[in-house]
């Protein structure tokens, strides 16, 4: 790619940070001398963290305007953090990576020749990871599960690493839900995608900021965001189970009008499951209608996404 091509666009790449003091000398690092190839700009989105990484952003953002801060008033959430980078950017080309390095950003050059051959979309798509059995296995049912049941397909074994065309971001800034499950947004929106593999490595600082309860309060958060199958088939279930009832009903009148009374005098261990079983699935039916009305409380309530404590470099 000639040097003139890569000043014709501007590029806008969004990190999302979270208690990631240690991450941050490491990105500049190895970032920066791939980002100076193009005209760009470097938008950090701090989600609320407790520790320096404000701070040593903000170091760096003194010294070169480029380099740009938004942090939070508290911690909002990954989603919303890219929801502010979209909101914020500029850029022809918008590029999303963590601040954890577990995405290269060496990529990058591969996203944007991808997105000049007419892509609008273009997902890094892990060809391996290095993390731990049940983060991988989790990680596939994930996917696996929510193609499932979901009116909209999601590409499988994809992060939120991605370069989106202007005309992408600009949608979904445009959509109003507060439930931000933007790998489903990005789907749904519809334009000309593709996928560049690579290898996702370890985190070289830090700990993981998705334990097991936020891992799966996401999939119950895109799952609901992106279908109502979850409604339509506790229907079939609770039909299901009136059929079950109604043929025990028949068969205990059957033992007690037409047999003797031995044959109809029974313990509690039936009784016992059917009750047990169907306060099950009435607790069940009633967490996924909960789930649903939530969402709809929340958009209900039209409060902003998020609130910005400051902005460094930015009108």
């Amino acid at each position: 790619m000639s040097q003139d091509k890569k000043d014709k666009f501007l590029l806008s790449l969004v990190v999302p940070a979270f208690n990631e003091e240690e991450n941050i000398d490491y990105f500049f690092q190895r970032a920066l001398p791939i980002l100076e190839k193009y005209n760009y700009e470097l938008i950090f989105v701090d989600d609320g963290s407790k520790d320096k990484t404000a701070e040593k952003i903000r170091e760096y953002a003194k010294k070169d305007k480029r380099i740009k801060l938004i942090s939070f008033s508290r911690n909002f959430g990954h989603q919303i953090a890219l929801t502010a980078g979209y909101r914020f950017s500029r850029g022809d080309a918008v590029i999303t990576i963590d601040a954890d390095l577990q995405d290269p950003p060496e990529l990058i050059d591969k996203l944007i020749q991808k997105w000049q051959e007419g892509y609008q979309v273009v997902y890094a798509k892990r060809r391996t990871r290095q993390d731990g059995l049940f983060k991988k296995l989790t990680a596939y049912l994930f996917y696996r599960f929510i193609n499932l049941l979901s009116d909209v397909p999601i590409p499988t074994d994809i992060g939120d690493y991605r370069l989106l065309d202007r005309k992408v971001v600009n949608v979904l800034n445009d959509l109003p839900e507060h439930s931000r499950f933007l790998r489903g947004l990005t789907s749904w929106t519809g334009f000309k995608s593709t996928y560049v593999y690579f290898d996702r490595q370890e985190r070289k600082y830090g700990q993981t900021h998705y334990p097991l309860s936020k891992m799966v309060a996401f999939a119950v958060e895109g799952l609901t965001s992106f279908s109502t199958k979850p409604l339509t088939y506790i229907t079939y279930l609770g039909l299901l189970t009136s059929v079950f009832g109604f043929m025990g009903i028949i068969y205990a009148l059957y033992r007690r009008l037409f047999l003797p009374p031995e044959y109809y005098v029974t313990g509690w261990t039936a009784l016992f499951i059917a009750v047990l079983f169907i306060g099950g699935v009435q607790m069940i039916m009633l967490g996924i209608m909960g789930e649903y009305l939530g969402r709809i409380y929340r958009e209900v309530q039209n409060r902003p996404h998020f609130i910005i404590k400051e902005k460094v470099n930015l009108n």
